[in-house]
């Protein structure tokens, strides 16, 4: 007998997310059958989707997210003991999964790649969900070319400095936007940014104008508000900007969205072209992400930083902090 510990939501968000809107119970785990097999929890990731997402389902639904697996008992050929998985299953410590059921929040499980002597946690990050959100964020929706410049927000995140470090691989000039000296100097001075802008201290639109007096060509939005306004209105005609997400209004009430400045007469003015996604339109490509990511890895040119918060009971503030910008790169847990 196996008894699960997982976190139930009890009520949506409403502003930041609080304690009480999660509760731990224990799960009392069936016997496995045929075709399927048991993970136990090693690496669970908290990301910024998860604020949002979370609204869509009905209040009592395990709290929704990715983790790494390892399978300790198995009824599947194909999925032997000791295999690490990567699951969208929530924020629980034990799972069974069969996989030729579809419920696991639009992506199949799948036995994570040999990574060589990398650390199995980056499947939740620069050779995961996110790496591959940057990756084909950037490459297919701005579709950069040498000499252009790129701007990234959000720059200090998982999706954000794995960008930056992808515009700089193609050739790029890149500068990001984050919310701390301390993450500014991290871009500049390890992932080879050319600049880095800290929002909370320097006037962004005249920092930017000084930073990119050619104008930007590329930009590749985490945050959405005032930021990507400055943004976008410091475009060169027939910019790109591949929109990821808007964290800066995650927190806000859906019928009370912050207000912003008008974009429409800027975006129709220089001919941006503008274009929202989501990484899962390319799931039959997801090995051609990670691989391709692994291999920036191995060569040296892509680096990572994870903000690893120890211990199942510390999900909630792992998620609270991610939400604040404490962490710096891929935010996970360890169990």
């Amino acid at each position: 007998m196996v008894i699960a510990k997982k976190y139930v939501l009890t009520n949506h968000f409403k502003g930041e997310p609080k304690a009480s809107d999660l509760t731990i119970v224990d799960e009392e785990l069936p016997a496995l059958k045929d075709g399927e097999y048991l993970i136990q929890a090693e690496y669970l990731s908290v990301d910024p989707y998860m604020r949002v997402y979370a609204q869509r389902y009905p209040v009592g639904i395990t709290m929704i997210g990715r983790q790494i697996g390892k399978i300790i008992a198995s009824k599947n050929k194909n999925y032997p003991v000791g295999k690490r998985v990567v699951a969208n299953v929530g924020w629980r410590t034990h799972t069974i999964i069969d996989p030729n059921l579809k419920e696991h929040l639009g992506q199949p499980p799948y036995i994570l790649p040999d990574l060589d002597t990398l650390p199995a946690s980056l499947g939740l990050g620069v050779l995961g969900r996110p790496g591959n959100t940057a990756y084909f964020g950037l490459v297919e929706i701005c579709q950069p070319k040498a000499g252009e410049t790129l701007v990234v927000s959000g720059a200090a995140g998982a999706v954000g400095s794995h960008v930056g470090q992808i515009g700089k691989i193609l050739g790029l000039k890149v500068i990001g936007i984050a919310g701390s000296d301390a993450k500014c100097k991290w871009l500049k001075e390890e992932l080879g940014f050319d600049h880095a802008i800290n929002y909370k201290t320097q006037d962004v639109t005249a920092t930017l104008k000084e930073v990119a007096p050619n104008k930007v060509d590329c930009y590749f939005d985490n945050v959405g508000g005032e930021i990507s306004n400055i943004v976008m209105n410091q475009m060169n005609t027939f910019g790109r900007v591949s929109i990821c997400g808007s964290i800066s209004s995650y927190n806000a009430q859906v019928d009370a969205l912050p207000k912003c400045s008008i974009v429409q007469r800027i975006v129709v003015g220089l001919q941006l072209r503008i274009e929202g996604f989501i990484v899962s339109r390319w799931d039959h490509r997801l090995m051609e992400g990670i691989e391709k990511n692994h291999q920036w890895v191995k060569d040296g040119k892509l680096k990572y930083r994870e903000t690893v918060t120890k211990g199942f009971i510390n999900m909630f503030e792992a998620f609270v902090g991610m939400l604040q910008g404490k962490n710096t790169g891929k935010a996970i847990v360890e169990v």
